[in-house]
């Protein structure tokens, strides 16, 4: 498992968008963040951060999953029930698979109606809606 192959993972998923955010980690939304999207996944590019994958465990699974060595709370991030996955081979790679389905329906489960009402419509209706959101918000940041 390595990055490239999370990536086609999540990517595969509905609704998933992708950024670099923090210098040096792939984050993984569900939904586009400029219209209400929650990341639900993070790899590490440059090796230098804390583990190689972070993902949304969910309450239940959270503490399961801490009970497997090489995960570990995420930093910053534990409270929302967050684990950090230390080296690729934790995990097999279809239970990597399956814990990144599972985080990213529960993020999606936690959007809000507006959001997911956009995710609902077509793709070019979706675009639209979007690149207007980000417009919008470009205003803003020149007005401040």
């Amino acid at each position: 498992m390595d990055n490239e192959l999370i990536r086609e993972l999540c990517l595969a998923l509905p609704h998933v968008v992708e950024s670099v955010n923090w210098g040096h980690h792939l984050v993984y939304w569900a939904g586009d963040r400029d219209i209400g999207g929650k990341m639900f996944a993070m790899t590490d590019l440059d090796g230098v951060g804390t583990g190689v994958l972070w993902f949304h465990a969910g309450p239940e699974r959270f503490h399961e999953l801490l009970e497997i060595e090489g995960i570990i709370p995420a930093p910053y991030m534990a409270r929302a029930f967050w684990v950090a996955v230390l080296r690729w081979d934790v995990l097999r790679p279809r239970e990597i698979a399956d814990e990144l389905k599972r985080a990213h329906a529960l993020i999606y489960d936690k959007l809000s109606k507006r959001t997911k009402s956009i995710l609902a419509l077509s793709e070019k209706e979706r675009t639209s809606q979007i690149r207007e959101r980000k417009e919008e918000l470009k205003g803003k940041a020149v007005k401040r």
